[in-house]
C-alpha cells in the first residue's frame, strides 16, 4: 500500500514505512544528508523506528562539500 508525502515540497507516493527505507528508495545510502518531518529534525539514529504517515511534510538537507 502506498502513501502520499511531500519531500521537499514535491508529491511522492511511496511503500516505504520508514525514514530509513524513504533514505534508500531516494537512493540516499552512503551521503550526508539530513531529514526534517514536520518542521522536526529527526536523527539518524532513529531512522529505522520512524514511521512515515500520509501527507507528512519531509524536507531534506544534502551536505555538499566545498572549498
Amino acid at each position: 500500500m502506498s502513501i502520499s508525502i511531500l519531500v521537499n515540497g514535491e508529491q511522492l507516493k511511496t511503500t516505504s514505512k520508514t525514514l530509513a527505507e524513504l533514505a534508500t528508495e531516494l537512493g540516499l545510502n552512503g551521503k550526508r544528508y539530513a531529514i526534517e518531518v514536520d518542521g522536526m529534525l529527526i536523527s539518524k539514529s532513529r531512522h529505522l523506528e520512524y514511521t512515515l504517515n500520509t501527507m507528512q511534510k519531509i524536507e531534506i538537507v544534502h551536505a555538499v562539500g566545498g572549498g
